[in-house]
């Protein structure tokens, strides 16, 4: 696998995001948990345990959801964040208030099913270019609220981040495009307004686009919905005039066309599947 680098932002950043979806399954109380146990307070231990093949993420952020309900929760990873797990293999071990456990449950597990479904299905995507120079490349095509930790789920599964928001890059698509009278003028304008940093990357369908993309000196090239032989022409094209040009392929990317694709010379192939396609990988917790 090439490399990939998955980073957690720091909690100051996700404790708002976690207590929000706490109060959401919380709301005014834990009728059940607080009846049964106002008399008699408890701790237990539990374990989570894996029902499907898979790769596991989002550990340290479900440990972190027991910690905001009882900083006495011991959360232990067994299985590794972003290793395979097989059905009936122990992912971790938790020890605390029962209540806590209990409260904190749901939103931990649906977290970490959720990033562990979008891990796994970004390595399978990944496995099928593995000894390809082409990245796989994740998208803006997030749930909202999730972003930041999805986008975390495709690094842990191989891929690399592609912008997290508007204000990362820049990103002259079709709509920029018409709106702007063409490429050139699109260029122009946005490198008289934006930092310094950041870098101009021109959608294109067609070699006549891409042409006027490499004129005004656009950072990167996508290359949207190409059929492969025109995608193949194009890369010909850009690393013959500009070989600092990053070249990226998008549109209808698939398990079965992903090998194609990459096998064109791109640099980088954007999908939205590991994250809009991903199916959740179903853990359990079980009290000891």
């Amino acid at each position: 696998m090439k490399s990939s680098v998955a980073v957690l932002p720091p909690f100051l950043v996700l404790d708002q995001l976690l207590q929000g979806w706490l109060l959401e399954d919380i709301g005014r109380g834990d009728r059940t948990t607080q009846s049964l146990l106002s008399e008699n307070p408890t701790d237990k231990e539990a374990k989570w345990i894996g029902k499907a093949p898979g790769i596991i993420a989002g550990l340290p952020v479900a440990a972190r959801v027991f910690q905001l309900l009882n900083h006495q929760v011991n959360f232990v990873n067994i299985t590794a964040e972003g290793a395979k797990c097989e059905p009936g293999q122990v992912i971790a071990e938790i020890d605390g208030p029962l209540d806590a456990l209990l409260m904190g449950e749901r939103v931990a597990l649906n977290l970490t099913m959720r990033l562990s479904g979008i891990a796994s299905l970004t390595n399978v995507y990944v496995e099928k270019i593995a000894d390809l120079p082409a990245q796989l490349v994740d998208t803006r095509k997030t749930t909202p609220g999730l972003r930041i930790l999805e986008k975390y789920a495709t690094a842990l599964g191989g891929a690399i981040n592609h912008r997290m928001g508007l204000d990362d890059a820049v990103m002259i698509k079709d709509n920029h495009i018409v709106a702007s009278g063409g490429i050139g003028k699109a260029i122009t304008r946005v490198r008289s307004h934006i930092p310094y940093p950041l870098t101009i990357e021109v959608e294109t369908e067609t070699l006549e686009q891409v042409q006027e993309a490499l004129e005004y000196k656009a950072d990167i090239i996508m290359l949207d919905n190409m059929p492969l032989k025109i995608m193949s022409q194009a890369v010909s094209l850009i690393r013959q005039e500009d070989s600092r040009v990053k070249v990226e392929a998008s549109g209808n990317v698939t398990l079965e066309t992903i090998r194609a694709v990459a096998e064109t010379g791109v640099d980088y192939i954007s999908t939205s599947a590991p994250i809009t396609q991903s199916r959740w990988l179903d853990l359990s917790m079980r009290m000891v």
